[in-house]
């Protein structure tokens, strides 16, 4: 007789047949084109050298901004640099912060790998325990002499 008989949770057997993807698959060509160009141009103007680029281009400007007055001024560092320089600065801070966002996801994915290992360790342990001590039952009933009880 067994005293405990293990049901695995459904999502253990569908997880073993699904690998973990970066991204989801694109349908289409005009879909992958889009989304080629898209990867491009973000991780070119997501550099701190495109943000040098930017500062420079921006600051070519500056001198006329700050001739024409106030108004101008404000709206050069509102419109021109602000937007064209920052823009890079945070795309850059994103990316770095993307990547300890997915260090930390692969790390809870392995984290669960290795809970789930242990667990299922922790059951084979208590099936060796269970069978011993259905041994030891078995061998109590054998040895135990019917109509005698405790004394």
């Amino acid at each position: 007789m067994k005293l405990y008989e293990h049901q695995p949770h459904p999502h253990i057997e569908a997880r073993k047949k699904r690998i973990p993807k970066a991204r989801p698959p694109k349908e289409g060509s005009l879909a992958r084109f889009n989304a080629f160009l898209g990867e491009g141009i973000t991780k070119g103007v997501g550099t701190m050298w495109c943000a040098y680029a930017f500062a420079i281009i921006a600051f070519i400007s500056l001198p006329d901004a700050i001739h024409t007055g106030t108004s101008a001024l404000i709206s050069w560092i509102a419109q021109t640099f602000l937007q064209l320089v920052l823009l890079s600065i945070i795309m850059v801070g994103q990316k770095v912060e993307g990547a300890a966002a997915d260090a930390r996801a692969d790390d809870t994915y392995k984290d669960a790998e290795a809970i789930l290992h242990e667990a299922l360790e922790i059951q084979k342990h208590l099936e060796a325990q269970d069978a011993c001590l259905q041994k030891l039952i078995e061998a109590y009933q054998k040895d135990a002499k019917p109509g005698s009880g405790p004394s």
